[in-house]
């Protein structure tokens, strides 16, 4: 199995995320993150759909995906013709002997800060899976009391954008 992240434009209406997430629920496939959003144009929101499949499977949900009204485009992302980044926010426990060492660790990871408590700070990190896993590697033996992390966010390298060629096919 390999990992796929999906770019799909759909219409900006209620129910539209429970009939696609239910898609890939009746095939039996785990979405490893999804985060929703809109774009440039109200009317239309995007989906980042992070799913681990063979090449086969994911080809016939791609199909019934496109058969959704709702769906305007969908495009796989490939990791280099992409930028892909997630959100991590971890608050870890940082009393006066290991602050210095965490926040020595945030600047090395270009995180930053953005609540201090006595005994905790709390770090916001943007990155790849790979850099926040790494982050919280190093973290970790500090005592992390808390985390939570977005799903991929991923958009196409370059200047072309999958929003207005799909706009522009729906409008001819």
């Amino acid at each position: 199995m390999s990992r796929h992240t999906l770019s799909v434009l759909v219409e900006n209406k209620p129910g539209v995320l429970a009939r696609i997430a239910g898609l890939f629920s009746r095939r039996g496939f785990n979405i490893d993150s999804l985060a929703v959003g809109p774009t440039e144009h109200p009317e239309v929101s995007r989906m980042t759909i992070v799913v681990s499949v063979a090449d086969s499977p994911l080809e016939q949900v791609t199909k019934q995906l496109n058969k959704l009204v709702n769906v305007i485009k969908i495009v796989e992302l490939e990791p280099g013709a992409s930028v892909q980044r997630e959100l991590l926010l971890v608050k870890v426990r940082a009393d006066l002997d290991t602050r210095s060492h965490v926040l020595e660790t945030v600047t090395l990871f270009r995180a930053k800060v953005v609540d201090v408590a006595p005994d905790a700070v709390t770090i916001e990190a943007t990155g790849s899976a790979d850099k926040l896993d790494a982050l919280l590697r190093v973290l970790e033996p500090f005592g992390i009391k808390e985390l939570v992390q977005s799903g991929v966010v991923a958009i196409g390298r370059g200047s072309r954008s999958m929003t207005d060629r799909a706009l522009r096919s729906l409008s001819a």
